[in-house]
């Protein structure tokens, strides 16, 4: 490794945190929570910017946006939130077909944009965070890069049980990468793997990128946490920087961490207004005809992709959308009546 290219990449990690933050991750500290604090949802539930996956599970897990205990580290360095995964009842054991992961996903141009030289071994990002465990046991976490191929990079971290450890890991560029990919789609992520049954793990070289091998994402893995019923997994703190040091948490002021995280989901219902948006039928002909009835909404912020619109509390013929604005619109109304609607999200997640 190269003391220059160290000294360069911190350089950057500077200009960069005086400027648009170092911190690659968005909602490193839980604080958003859009959609509700728990959720037994496979997929987006709870914390913004952090998916829960699994399958072949007997009970669902439940992810859940917590409060971090007072007088404990990291509470003393500012964190109060974390994301939360309480383990169901998987009363048939590990099977080979399961699995419970965390993951977290990058926009490829904002890795692209981060200074990383992606090809050069001496180049290195850092990731830090906090972790904890209701039982002792060694887990992996994982990164996966989108290059010309999907690349891997896998590690091992043992965490004691109920105790909260700070985890850093460093990773180098790759010559065998031509170059990430360089738009809104995901280009980078991590995993935090719970559990992988055997039909996922094998024999994984360790610290090493690797073309991705759907049959071998890690070493196998003890199933310990996985056969423990309410077992939990807590995470908080998550910074990705460019450079080979984890400096401070980059904490933010909420507002710009939601502003943040509604690039790529967002939400409004009326709980707290005194009544619901309301929707009058027009009277003027034309198209759409004057049995119809519609509302256009402006986002605060653009959002990653054309998201995909839902609400409630109205039958829609149609709520379509792009980056910046939605329309929402009834196909078949009476005359001069209103319509309200209680709630409505627009989802352009990675």
């Amino acid at each position: 490794m190269s003391l220059a290219r160290d000294i360069a990449d911190l350089g950057s990690s500077a200009t960069r945190l005086d400027t648009v933050g170092s911190n690659l991750v968005t909602n490193g500290a839980m604080e958003v929570a859009q959609r509700g604090t728990s959720a037994t949802t496979n997929g987006y539930g709870s914390v913004d910017r952090f998916t829960t996956a699994f399958g072949g599970t007997d009970e669902s897990p439940t992810q859940a946006q917590v409060d971090v205990a007072s007088g404990t580290t990291p509470y003393t360095l500012g964190f109060r939130k974390a994301l939360k995964i309480t383990n169901g009842n998987q009363t048939s054991g590990a099977g080979a077909a399961d699995y419970l992961a965390i993951y977290n996903k990058i926009e490829g141009q904002d890795i692209s944009s981060s200074g990383w030289n992606v090809t050069d071994p001496d180049s290195k990002l850092t990731l830090s965070y906090w972790v904890k465990s209701s039982v002792a046991q060694t887990f992996y976490g994982r990164f996966r890069a989108y290059a010309s191929s999907e690349y891997e990079y896998t590690y091992s971290f043992a965490l004691s049980a109920n105790t909260w450890t700070k985890v850093t890991k460093t990773i180098i560029g790759n010559s065998n990468f031509s170059s990430l990919v360089n738009t809104n789609a995901v280009g980078f992520q991590h995993v935090w793997q719970c559990f992988f049954g055997t039909d996922y793990t094998n024999n994984k070289t360790l610290d090493a990128w690797a073309v991705k091998d759907n049959a071998n994402k890690s070493p196998d893995m003890t199933s310990t946490w996985y056969t423990t019923n309410d077992a939990t997994f807590e995470i908080t703190g998550v910074q990705l920087e460019l450079g080979s040091t984890a400096t401070d948490f980059e904490h933010q002021k909420y507002s710009d961490q939601l502003q943040a995280c509604q690039r790529y989901f967002m939400s409004w219902n009326s709980s707290g207004l005194t009544d619901n948006i309301y929707l009058s039928t027009p009277y003027a002909t034309g198209t759409p005809s004057n049995s119809s009835a519609s509302a256009p909404f402006t986002f605060p912020v653009t959002m990653r992709a054309n998201p995909t619109m839902a609400g409630t509390g109205l039958s829609l013929s149609r709520f379509t959308a792009n980056t910046h604005n939605a329309v929402m619109q009834m196909g078949s109304t009476s005359a001069g009546n209103a319509y309200s609607l209680s709630a409505w999200t627009a989802d352009a997640e990675l």
